[in-house]
């Protein structure tokens, strides 16, 4: 492997501990702040981690541009929705739950890009049959009713693919480092807006000041520089690496939630959790060896 290949995935790496602490980050957030409030301090936070970089590479003049406001403000309100809903479905499932449901949105990227007419392989829908059995395993009771926190932020996945899909199509035609902070900060005023819409009791100076270290830790170190991180890491490293290396923020989010908020799994939802995981390497693996291994193997008998 190069060693430029090597960096980018342990940018990734890092990345992906950083997203897994960050729900529990988020989870204890909620103990003083909403969803929302909670939200708009942290991607409000994030806007701010970026822009001394905007600054000093001169580049503020281009957030006015049109076609980088409308792209900008799109990308802005799916994060918002994705954000919204998995912190909203925080409040009543465990930041483990949450890191594997929201991987599954590895599995989702390919099926969603049916819609666009991208064609997927055979390992997207196995990966899928897997990450399905383990969504089942882990968030369906014996009685056949789903945790509605897992189900929000199940939706919220959804949000995250669509995301991805849409970062895909428009990174390429703007500078990375102002795309970032303008999604960041039109993220940041929807949830500001809904904050102090639906949760004005909470979002009060003396919670906003006891919540400030998840606020710092996700606002600065998740939003700010991880996703700055993962831009970086990108670059370089091929997509499917860096599907299966930021897939194990479902990992860092279980160990981090076992070891700051003592959550523990059963062994159904570990089970659950492992073949959700299987589910989203399965889905980055390429089978075409086999075909061609079938090919060759015809050709030697002929």
């Amino acid at each position: 492997m190069h060693e430029k290949n090597i960096k980018s995935d342990l940018i990734l790496l890092v990345v992906a501990a950083v997203w897994g602490a960050s729900l529990v980050a988020q989870s204890m957030g909620l103990e003083y702040l909403g969803p929302l409030g909670f939200n708009a301090g942290r991607f409000l936070l994030g806007a701010l981690t970026l822009l001394p970089l905007l600054l000093l590479s001169r580049r503020m003049l281009s957030i006015f541009d049109r076609p980088l406001l409308l792209a900008s403000g799109a990308a802005g309100f799916i994060l918002f929705m994705g954000a919204s809903l998995q912190q909203a479905g925080l409040q009543y499932t465990t930041a483990g739950n949450a890191g594997f449901i929201t991987s599954m949105y590895i599995v989702l990227v390919p099926i969603f890009g049916l819609a666009f007419a991208q064609k997927t392989g055979k390992n997207t829908w196995i990966g899928a049959a897997f990450a399905a059995i383990g969504l089942y395993l882990l968030s369906v009771g014996d009685s056949f009713t789903i945790n509605p926190g897992d189900a929000l932020v199940l939706v919220g996945a959804g949000f995250w693919a669509g995301h991805v899909i849409l970062i895909a199509k428009i990174a390429k035609q703007f500078d990375n480092l102002t795309l970032s902070l303008m999604q960041f900060l039109f993220c940041g005023l929807l949830s500001l807006a809904g904050a102090l819409l639906f949760e004005s009791d909470e979002l009060a100076i003396n919670n906003m000041i006891a919540a400030w270290q998840p606020l710092l830790f996700a606002g600065v170190l998740t939003v700010g520089i991880g996703h700055t991180l993962q831009v970086i890491g990108q670059k370089s490293a091929p997509a499917s690496h860096a599907a299966i290396i930021m897939s194990l923020e479902a990992v860092f989010a279980a160990a981090g939630g076992w070891l700051w908020l003592n959550e523990q799994l059963s062994s159904r939802e570990l089970l659950g959790c492992l073949l959700m995981l299987t589910g989203v390497v399965v889905s980055q693996l390429s089978f075409s060896w086999l075909g061609a291994r079938r090919a060759a193997s015809k050709a030697q008998q002929l």
